[in-house]
């Protein structure tokens, strides 16, 4: 039998991992990460993840039962790191602002994140099946948490009347644009689209700090 193929032990799994389980599984997910970003779920293989991650596919099976297993456990871990900027929003602080600093930290996600970006997108774009109930519960919740307070915000007048669910909705697809069609905003934008974000974030800046004006 193959060594690697075989499932651990119970209690094998509860022992703490060695550094070359951590390196490996690290570097199946980095490379699960590359190939979902790029074929999405239906399209990668555990061929090419194992490829990417240079390891053998019975190898990457001692780490991971399946493809979706790999998927999964992607996922679990870029909800924290999707909702993080939205709750740093400061019921207490100076409103317009508090929405900037949203937009910038968007900004700098879609910039550093690129590939968690395209892979949340593929995922949304079959219909969520593997994070439905997180995006119907979590995300919803500090979505309409967010959206009270801006509307207590223009409610005291301090800044434009607009729908707050679909301010946040324009900033997450003025924003994500940015990761999720990197290549085309690089194409069109020729030569000086080598580095897009300085010239989106002036731009942002000005579009919705219009837009907020009470």
């Amino acid at each position: 039998m193959n060594e690697f193929a075989a499932q651990p032990e119970p209690e094998e799994e509860a022992r703490p991992r060695t550094r070359i389980q951590r390196r490996n599984t690290g570097a199946i997910l980095d490379a699960a990460l590359e190939v979902f970003s790029a074929q999405g779920f239906r399209g990668a293989t555990l061929d090419q993840i194992a490829e990417v991650a240079g390891l053998s596919k019975p190898n990457l099976l001692y780490y991971f039962a399946s493809k979706e297993a790999i998927h999964v456990e992607l996922l679990s871990g870029l909800m924290d790191t999707w909702l993080d900027p939205l709750r740093e929003m400061d019921p207490e602080g100076e409103p317009e602002a508090e929405i900037m600093a949203y937009v910038r930290r968007k900004l700098q996600m879609a910039r550093d994140y690129p590939r968690e970006s395209r892979l949340f997108a593929n995922e949304i774009l079959q219909g969520a099946p593997r994070m439905r109930a997180a995006i119907e519960g979590e995300l919803k919740d500090l979505v309409d948490e967010k959206a009270e307070v801006i509307r207590g915000w223009q409610q005291a007048g301090k800044i434009a009347g607009v729908h707050p669910h679909h301010l946040i909705f324009s900033i997450w697809a003025l924003t994500q644009h940015y990761a999720d069609f990197d290549m085309q905003v690089r194409a069109v934008l020729g030569p000086e689209g080598a580095d897009p974000f300085p010239e989106a974030g002036k731009f942002l800046d000005t579009l919705f700090g219009r837009l907020l004006a009470p």
